[in-house]
């Protein structure tokens, strides 16, 4: 892509004239819920590991309880700038690049209130409901804007998955965690749907569009979050013996971990920003689906393999935690 086509696709979509411009701070605001997006997915895979390994509870009350911090203060924070600038958030939504990261607020809320709903029955459930019921409306925001030419082909990346494909995944994981058995087939469902409709067009986009810009390579992840987050919704939408298309899942899962692997030399050329946090989360979530895969196998060495995968998905998430302070304070990305 050249410079000039890059420029174009992270500039925001043509708005109503009624709204005030895009805030130039609208991607790195949204991308920040990456960071508890992150440490709720392996505080996940720390929960299947205490469920599956007899691991203390503690790392994963520690992840969520972090999660759940952060999110409040980032929330906190991007709900006081929108009060500030009337239309702000519509012009997030309608941010080419941005806009599907918008998402990101309620998939937290979901993860965080499906986690916490053991210990807050009933108001952990009804909480679950309320940002399944925000995730529906930001979806159906985005959707509404895509589908009446917001978008161009050209600005179009795979984090155009993470509303409508992994979030009704999330959605339907959400559903089981409350004993919603029928919503949450509904909301898989509709993950499948999305997951063939706009899978298609964001991979004819990558096959014919040109090299992506800098600023949305990250959002290549979403191509192993979309099936991560499928197993584990079918999975525990559906326990007992892995039946015909629970295979089918694990065999789309492996194949786009192999993707994630060739595409590690393109990922090293890019620097260090926040927006390297949207990793995380697929990461956390391949770890989450590996371990309760293993446990329900009668592979040798099994524990080994799910200890090792979990060790390693913790030690990327603190690198990245590492790594992010000193490239706060470096100055704004």
């Amino acid at each position: 892509m050249t410079d000039t086509a890059a420029a174009v696709a992270l500039t925001p979509a043509a708005q109503d004239p009624a709204l005030p411009p895009a805030a130039p701070s609208g991607m790195p605001a949204l991308s920040r819920f990456g960071i508890p997006l992150g440490l709720a997915g392996l505080g996940g895979g720390w929960s299947a590991a205490r469920s599956t390994l007899g691991s203390q509870v503690w790392p994963e009350e520690i992840l969520y309880g972090a999660a759940g911090s952060l999110w409040l203060i980032l929330t906190a924070m991007y709900v006081s700038r929108g009060l500030r600038r009337k239309g702000a958030f519509r012009a997030d939504l309608r941010h080419e690049v941005a806009g599907p990261f918008a998402s990101f607020i309620p998939l937290v809320g979901i993860l965080l209130s499906s986690h916490y709903s053991q210990y807050l029955p009933p108001w952990g459930a009804w909480l679950c409901m309320a940002f399944i019921a925000a995730l529906a409306i930001v979806a159906a925001q985005l959707l509404a804007h895509w589908v009446t030419g917001g978008v161009s082909m050209q600005s179009i990346h795979p984090g155009y998955l993470l509303p409508v494909v992994a979030g009704s995944f999330v959605a339907s994981i959400g559903f089981s965690s409350i004993h919603a058995h029928g919503a949450a087939v509904a909301a898989f469902g509709i993950g499948a749907f999305f997951w063939l409709v706009v899978g298609t067009v964001v991979t004819v986009r990558l096959m014919t569009g040109g090299e992506l810009p800098a600023a949305a390579k990250t959002g290549l992840s979403a191509y192993l979050a979309a099936p991560a987050t499928a197993n584990i919704a079918w999975m525990v939408s559906h326990p007992g013996p892995m039946g015909a298309v629970q295979l089918g899942l694990t065999g789309v899962l492996l194949i786009m971990v192999l993707l994630q692997v060739m595409l590690l030399p393109e990922y090293r050329k890019l620097p260090f920003t926040q927006m390297f946090w949207v990793f995380t989360f697929p990461v956390g979530a391949t770890t989450n689906y590996a371990i309760r895969w293993l446990a329900a196998t009668d592979l040798p060495g099994r524990e080994i393999y799910a200890w090792t995968v979990l060790g390693l998905a913790t030690a990327f998430t603190l690198a990245i935690a590492a790594r992010t302070a000193p490239a706060a304070t470096a100055g704004p990305n």
